[in-house]
């Protein structure tokens, strides 16, 4: 089983990082600030003006390293890619089989998605009132939408099926928001968001999936080429499809956790002249240390029925689905905690 490895994560203006012996270093004004074993470290994001030493970049591309550059506030930039690992057939039947078939996986995604919403909603019911009923109403919803997913056989369909479940989730999630931690919800918007809710969403969906992109890439798989996303330059379509199975159950729980508890507060997010919104520096630290101490929790994987720690789920499923492009499992087992 692969052994869970760090996650960096460098948000101080004006960090440099680069390799010594086999350390990583972070310097702040030409001081130490971190010294880190590289060989433990398994992804690098960096947000705003962080510099990485050539050095270090040919190490992170040469083993495998997740390095992901970020605006200050939280924007995707871009990445490093290293050698493409794999066979060159485990791609082809990627290829082949989300051109030609690719319902079957695409409608196992979504199913743990939207089995995975209706759970966040039914936590809330159990732990507060719905006098008016509006979220059970949802409830029922996403059952309706489990039973057309199991008779969608095009991929439209199940494209539509997901976008009326998501539609019906996001207008009763801002219930799930304590009235009395100031924050408000009033539906998803994104690029760029533009309240705090939504801020905090989109970045974690934007960390998740930049390390799907690893996880993917690390197995031999394009994180580009997806079943669900459609084909876009400069787009990880495959890496978006796994999002999915981890949107609600990770990263939904968790921004509900930091501002229910109020470990993050309307006045850490900053707004743009824009109308951007972002999270301050001091925020983002908050957020890290916290998605860094759930990866590390283990739970009981529902398909291989071994206990694995939460930050290696993205890596199982990646290894998973190569198992079903290469034949060895007749489907894809989306990730779906029971």
């Amino acid at each position: 089983m692969r052994k869970l490895q760090n996650t960096l994560y460098i948000t101080t203006q004006g960090s440099y990082l680069h390799k010594e012996r086999e350390t990583l270093v972070v310097e702040r004004g030409g001081q130490k600030a971190a010294q880190l074993p590289v060989h433990a470290i398994g992804h690098i994001f960096c947000f705003g003006n962080v510099l990485v030493s050539p050095f270090l970049m040919g190490f992170c591309g040469e083993n495998g390293v997740n390095l992901a550059f970020f605006s200050e506030n939280g924007r995707y930039l871009g990445r490093l890619q290293g050698r493409q690992s794999g066979n060159i057939l485990l791609r082809r039947a990627q290829y082949r089989q989300s051109e030609n078939h690719p319902v079957p996986v695409t409608r196992n995604i979504i199913a743990a998605k939207i089995q995975a919403s209706k759970r966040v909603l039914q936590r809330y019911i159990r732990n507060r009132d719905d006098e008016d009923g509006a979220v059970r109403e949802a409830v029922a919803a996403l059952n309706g939408s489990l039973r057309q997913l199991k008779q969608a056989d095009k991929l439209d369909t199940v494209r539509g099926i997901e976008g009326d479940a998501a539609a019906r989730y996001f207008a009763v999630f801002g219930r799930l928001v304590n009235a009395k931690s100031g924050f408000v919800f009033a539906g998803r918007n994104r690029r760029p968001p533009r309240d705090p809710v939504n801020a905090l969403l989109s970045l974690l969906y934007s960390v998740i999936g930049k390390e799907i992109s690893g996880a993917l890439q690390s197995v031999g798989l394009d994180p580009q080429a997806g079943f669900l996303h459609a084909d876009r330059p400069g787009r990880d379509s495959l890496a978006q499809d796994i999002l999915e199975e981890f949107r609600a159950w990770q990263a939904d729980r968790l921004a509900l956790s930091l501002i229910n508890r109020s470990q993050l507060k309307p006045q850490d997010f900053v707004t743009e002249s824009s109308g951007a919104v972002s999270l301050k520096a001091e925020a983002r630290k908050v957020l890290f240390q916290a998605l860094q101490a759930k990866k590390q929790e283990k739970i009981v994987h529902p398909f291989l029925q071994e206990e694995v720690e939460i930050g290696l789920l993205p890596h199982i499923q990646a290894m998973l689905l190569a198992r079903h492009l290469r034949g060895d499992l007749a489907e894809y087992p989306a990730f779906l905690m029971r």
